[in-house]
């Protein structure tokens, strides 16, 4: 077996030097030309880290799924079950119950328990990505709340009203409910479920208000490219942090440090709220109300989501904001790539034509992603011509790019050559 050479001989006889290392020297003597390609690497993973990732990564696949198809469940479930329960009554349990454990201490009072995890997440996880802009959080962030409460106080009051006006006593001589029930008789009239719509309304609240956990790990492996991009003054086109000033970045950074374990602890605590109001809905398809009334709950129940969390908050221009915008847009999927210049020559003309066109601006309002950062996206040919290790590019240095490209190029012409003569 022959010696392993090292990657940088010695220039010369005298005492070896770091450059006859076989690794990157580092040290702050290292030029930046030296230093170019080298990133600081991820701090070691916990066992305790490892097992709360799970438990996020868990919660995550329960809370996100599908919605539009949780959606369309709701809506057949609550007319397919509740018709059957209206022409086959199911059996009487416990929780056929009006005065059962769940319905008492969940149900009746289930918004105040959804707001007791959907206000500290939404307003910690908003204060973070505003980098500690609490006049911010407060005017782009924390109207969501609001306006969800409204809505949840509106339609409940909207139903009673509903039920009282156009109902009568079981029994004549009472006028109003108040009286007719006082009296130990029923009162029959259009009672839209208040419990199928506030269990679909904060199921659907939790849901929406819960995605700025999703890539949330992300911001730390940003924070740390970031601060080194600036530490050897190199501006990075990809950082969704690069337009933080410093103040900023060290706020964000302490806030993501101190908040995130009580953001990842009520994160699973919504979605475990998620999942039992979705299993009190199953209750509420089997005992309660008629089917129309359930049906038409539903529906209002999903309208209000749709109205809220699909049109007005994602619309540019008006408050508040979709959840998880704020000073940075970290939930993208890919980041653009910047290409050295020294392989643009080496490509056929139009290869580098921009790819710009029909993108939409930033979530975040910070201007149009800029045709000179998307057209740096290089195109299936250029991959072709160009080195890679799992689909993604090997850059090193200007001229072993040039050499590698030129060697996979000509390799393909020779093999093209040999298969033409052997059909030949």
């Amino acid at each position: 077996m022959s010696k392993r050479r090292p990657l940088r001989p010695t220039a010369g006889s005298g005492q070896p030097s770091s450059s006859n290392m076989n690794f990157r020297p580092g040290g702050p003597d290292i030029t930046r030309g030296e230093a170019r390609g080298t990133r600081p690497t991820a701090a070691p993973t916990s066992i305790r880290e490892i097992l709360v990732m799970g438990v996020i990564h868990l919660c995550k696949k329960t809370i996100f799924f599908n919605t539009d198809l949780k959606v369309a469940l709701y809506l057949g479930s609550l007319f397919i079950i509740s018709l059957i329960g209206d022409f086959l009554p199911f059996p009487k349990t416990y929780f056929a119950r009006s005065d059962n454990l769940f319905n008492l201490y969940f149900v009746k009072v289930g918004w105040g328990w959804t707001l007791l995890f959907a206000v500290p997440f939404a307003v910690l996880s908003a204060y973070t990505i505003t980098c500690g802009d609490m006049k911010r959080m407060l005017r782009h962030h924390f109207p969501r709340i609001v306006i969800a409460t409204f809505f949840w106080f509106f339609w409940t009051k909207l139903f009673n009203i509903v039920e009282t006006s156009y109902g009568r006593c079981t029994t004549k001589g009472f006028q109003s409910k108040s009286s007719c029930l006082k009296a130990g008789h029923l009162w029959q009239g259009f009672d839209i479920s208040g419990h199928a719509f506030i269990l679909i309304h904060s199921s659907l609240v939790l849901i929406e208000e819960a995605r700025p956990i999703i890539k949330w790990e992300t911001i730390k492996e940003h924070l740390r490219n970031e601060l080194h991009n600036r530490s050897v003054s190199e501006k990075s086109s990809s950082n969704p942090l690069r337009n933080l000033n410093d103040e900023q970045i060290r706020s964000l950074q302490f806030l993501y440090t101190r908040l995130t374990p009580i953001i990842r602890t009520l994160f699973i605590g919504m979605a475990g709220l998620q999942l039992l109001w979705d299993i009190m809905l199953v209750g509420t398809m089997l005992y309660y109300h008629r089917m129309i009334e359930k049906v038409i709950s539903g529906i209002i129940a999903i309208l209000t989501w749709y109205f809220t969390y699909r049109f007005w908050y994602p619309t540019n221009g008006l408050l508040p904001e979709a959840p998880g915008n704020g000073l940075f847009y970290y939930q993208r999927e890919n980041f653009p790539i910047r290409r050295p210049t020294h392989l643009h020559t080496s490509m056929p003309s139009g290869s580098s034509q921009s790819s710009a066109s029909g993108q939409k601006a930033n979530p975040n309002g910070s201007g149009q992603w800029s045709a000179s950062r998307l057209s740096t996206q290089p195109t299936q040919q250029q991959q072709q011509q160009i080195p890679t290790f799992m689909g993604m590019p090997l850059f090193t240095n200007a001229k072993a790019a040039t050499a590698a490209a030129g060697l996979l190029q000509a390799e393909k012409l020779k093999r093209e050559q040999q298969q033409a003569g052997v059909d030949s």
